[in-house]
Order: C-alpha cells, then structure tokens, then sequence
C-alpha cells in the first residue's frame, strides 16, 4: 500500500492517484491538516507527501507539522521511499536538518528545470530529458541538508530537487498538477486572480508535461517495490 500525504485540504494528489490506480497501485490518502493518524514507516510501501501553502517551518499556526516532520525522519531512518512535493519536499529538509527560507526564490507557472550531473544518474529522472518543463507554485525554498545531494536546479530557484539517503526525494516543482488546480490555485492571490486562462495555457503548451510527471511517478514505485 502507498500512503499519500495531504497537508491543504486545497492542494489534493491531482493525477498522481489516478496515475497510481492506472498502474494497479493500491493507495491510500491521509489528511494530515485534519489530523488523521499517520501511517508507521514499517507499513507502507512507499509514501508521497503533497504541498501545502502553509510554511514548512510553521508549527505554531500548523501544529500537525510537528507530527509530519517527525514521521518524515522515521520514514528516512526505515529506509522507507519518500517523495516530497514543495512543501513535502521543504519538509523533508527541514526533517533532517536543510533550512526553509519564506518568501525567497518564488516561481508560479510552467517553467523549466535541469538536471544536475547527479540527477541525471539518479533513479528517479531516469529516462527523463535533462531539462524539462515544470510547473511551479511556491514563495518559500528549502537549503539542502548537509547529507542532500542536489538534483536538479532552475535559473531563479538553484534547488529544485533532492535526494537523502537512497530512496527519500524531494521535489520544489508540481508534476502532480490538472487544469483544475492550477484555475484553483490562481484564485488564492489578486496578483495570478485573472492569469488563469494565461497560467493554463502555458501549462497544456508543455506538451510532454503529462507524460513527465507520470515516468517520474512510475520511477518512484519502481525505487520503492525494489526496498
């Protein structure tokens, strides 16, 4: 069973569950920001954790975050397949030690990431072009931790992509993202309100942009049935 990990009741897994179910893959959802019950590391197969506007040092006003980033560093310990998304990949760094910076390096749209030299060897991008296009929704960032190898990078936001230990990655930009949540996501700031017709547009133009995201998911069940 794969766990996937909802931090915003307004930042859902988009095609990442129908994408998994296609494969055959049984997932479960658990709302953190409703505090529901985590899964143990020892009992999921591999587990996603989804983005949040939230900051990911916010535990004061967010106080399931305490809970989420603890379960992170169990799940990194267990050896246990982590794939973090924007805010899951910032709480992934900040679990195990990187630091999350507020209101730096900000991106919103399709905009296109590199590979680094690691990451073009890393299991999760293989048969990934080196750049590729992403889409991004963020204001925070994350520093990577002192064990994070940096896998991927884009001019206005250098750490898009890292991995710790062997098999827990963390990801700045949204391969899970439809139509319907970017129009939902625009809605959130009078500055994108009327830019959704503009911010999906540049996003259906991406044209491998569906496929992107569904290699990188099936890479990621892969890493993880191998554990």
């Amino acid at each position: 069973m794969f766990h996937i990990i909802q931090n915003d009741p307004e930042v859902p897994p988009g095609n990442i569950t129908t994408n998994l179910r296609d494969m055959g893959i049984p997932v479960t959802v658990c709302h953190a920001c409703r505090n529901e019950p985590l899964p143990l590391p020892g009992e999921t197969q591999g587990v996603i954790c989804l983005g949040g506007a939230m900051c990911a040092n916010d535990d004061q006003g967010y106080p399931f975050l305490v809970q989420v980033k603890e379960f992170i560093r169990e799940t990194v310990a267990h050896a246990t397949p982590y794939l973090g998304i924007c805010l899951g990949g910032q709480l992934l760094a900040a679990a195990t030690g990187g630091r999350v910076v507020a209101n730096r390096w900000e991106e919103l749209g399709t905009l296109e990431v590199e590979l680094t030299a690691a990451g073009r060897e890393d299991r999760l991008f293989a048969g990934l072009a080196p750049r590729f296009g992403s889409f991004q929704w963020h204001h925070d960032s994350f520093d990577l931790p002192a064990e994070g190898v940096l896998l991927a990078a884009s001019p206005a936001c250098p750490h898009q992509a890292f991995r710790i230990g062997a098999c827990a990655w963390g990801t700045q930009f949204h391969p899970e993202v439809t139509e319907g949540i970017i129009r939902a996501w625009c809605a959130w700031d009078p500055a994108t309100r009327g830019r959704a017709d503009e911010l999906v547009a540049a996003w259906e133009a991406e044209g491998g942009y569906g496929a992107t995201a569904r290699r990188l998911l099936e890479n990621f069940v892969a890493a993880a049935r191998e554990r």
